[in-house]
């Protein structure tokens, strides 16, 4: 199995300080953009700068949520239909990590792709992303719920049940898979890494397989990642319990680079919102057929809160620390994964 690198995200580290800044009184607003980007028309979003790009070849990735591989073949119709649609070669990037993703970014290699739900922010103000599209129905974007799994003959009923047990959470930057647990759960009567040790797994599939082979006691993850688990049969629902289900979160965004070359990116949002899933797509997003309209600004508004109140806001600390934690963690299962 392959794990996540650490050197993209130290890679991402080092590249965040030293990029090039932008004249204080050059840019009349940032917010929490780093200082490679300006937002001066108050979207939360990097503005267009003077100097665009227009790639003849477009990279294209989704978010590592699973094994990279699942995905190429899942957007696979949708690749082929980009490059006829744009008029340009569609490649499809299988990156390994959050970081590696949002580093591919930042330092051009990356032109658009989908980011988890938590990443996305660090997405917009560390690479200067530009979200546009989630998954969705003729209804509009879709969501997807922060689920707690424990095994089906434990004997977890509620989150409280849960101290001292042996809990995974995905990666630091997830939403669901850590800092809406850290944010939410206390409510609950359990607070991470107070009542647990925080034990990363890597994945949302990885902490729903590691509860049903017994490694972990309990995993908070996506829905929507567990449900394609079971019907692609992976797992079986009938070996699991859901003790926590939380509201509705937006599922991952995708975004385009800010730099790109405006016609660029008006061409590319037409043709994701154009597109139509065919048959085999629909029923590996569970029902989404389309790619629906969002924004940063509106739609991301309560994972922004999740990030703040979790103690993670999407700034250039918050990421930095982030960043490493991830290498760590990755770094920890490479040895692990290594000795006979």
């Amino acid at each position: 199995m392959r794990t996540a690198t650490v050197g993209p995200a130290l890679a991402l580290v080092a590249g965040l300080a030293a990029a090039p800044a932008l004249a204080a009184d050059a840019c009349p607003n940032r917010g929490q953009l780093d200082t490679a980007y300006c937002d001066a028309n108050n979207d939360l979003v990097a503005d267009v700068p003077a100097k665009t790009r227009d790639p003849s070849v477009i990279v294209f990735a989704y978010t590592p949520v699973e094994d990279p591989a699942v995905y190429e073949n899942a957007f696979k119709p949708f690749t082929t239909y980009l490059s006829t649609c744009t008029g340009k070669r569609v490649v499809y990037y299988p990156v390994q990590s959050n970081s590696a993703e949002i580093e591919a970014m930042r330092s051009g290699r990356l032109h658009v792709a989908g980011f988890s739900t938590g990443p996305l922010g660090f997405a917009v103000n560390m690479a200067g992303a530009v979200p546009f599209a989630a998954k969705g129905t003729e209804a509009g974007a879709q969501g997807y719920n922060l689920v707690v799994l424990v095994k089906k003959d434990s004997p977890y009923k509620t989150l409280a049940d849960l101290k001292g047990k042996r809990v995974a959470h995905t990666a630091p930057s997830s939403n669901s898979g850590n800092l809406a647990p850290k944010a939410l759960f206390p409510d609950q009567g359990l607070k991470p890494g107070e009542d647990y040790k925080i034990l990363f797994s890597g994945g949302h599939d990885k902490s729903a397989l590691g509860v049903g082979t017994g490694d972990y006691d309990a995993a908070p993850v996506a829905s929507d990642v567990y449900d394609r688990m079971v019907a692609r049969g992976t797992i079986k629902a009938d070996d699991y319990r859901i003790i926590y289900r939380s509201e509705r979160f937006p599922t991952s965004g995708f975004a385009y680079a800010h730099d790109l070359k405006p016609e660029l990116a008006d061409k590319l949002k037409q043709c994701f919102y154009d597109f139509r899933f065919p048959p085999d797509m629909v029923k590996d997003f569970e029902g989404d057929d389309r790619f629906a309209p969002i924004t940063y600004q509106k739609d991301w508004a309560i994972v922004r809160k999740v990030a703040e109140e979790s103690g993670t806001p999407y700034n250039k600390a918050a990421y930095e620390r982030e960043a490493a934690r991830e290498a760590e963690a990755a770094r920890k299962k490479s040895e692990a994964g290594s000795k006979p």
